[in-house]
């Protein structure tokens, strides 16, 4: 069994609507040396359950987060600085990252089963992609 980390957010979150992308690689250093996979866009409830379907059989780390629309070098170096800048208040604190994964340094790893969601049909997906899409050429 593998891993999956993704965000976990509020029932209204914005980025909840925002195409999502799946991050494959291996879990530890013993399982090889071999570049990510990345996969997407997606709707994020489809991320998440092919994702966990993946690596519910599979000793791989899923990482499913958002995809940022940015589309402008403005918007790109606005983002960058935000975060830079939030990093700068506290670098030692990763914030929900550290409850993600286990609490840090000094906590014990912590384990979680989760039963993987069905996956989304081949034609659910391609239908969320078009949503996306239409989503990605529309925004203003």
């Amino acid at each position: 069994m593998g891993a999956l980390v993704t965000l976990e957010l509020p029932d209204d979150s914005p980025a909840h609507t925002m195409p999502w992308i799946i991050t494959f690689g291996p879990l530890g250093e013993q399982d090889g040396d071999w570049e990510p996979v990345v996969c997407g866009p997606y709707e994020r409830a489809h991320a998440l359950a092919l994702a966990e379907t993946v690596v519910a059989d599979e000793e791989l780390m899923a990482v499913v987060e958002p995809l940022l629309t940015l589309i402008t070098v403005e918007e790109i170096r606005a983002e960058l600085a935000a975060t830079q800048a939030a990093g700068d208040e506290d670098p030692g604190d990763y914030g929900d990252l550290d409850d993600l994964v286990g609490g840090g340094a000094d906590a014990e790893p912590q384990e979680r089963h989760v039963e993987p969601s069905p996956p989304p049909s081949p034609e659910e997906v391609r239908a969320g992609m078009a949503r996306i899409a239409s989503m990605l050429t529309t925004r203003s």
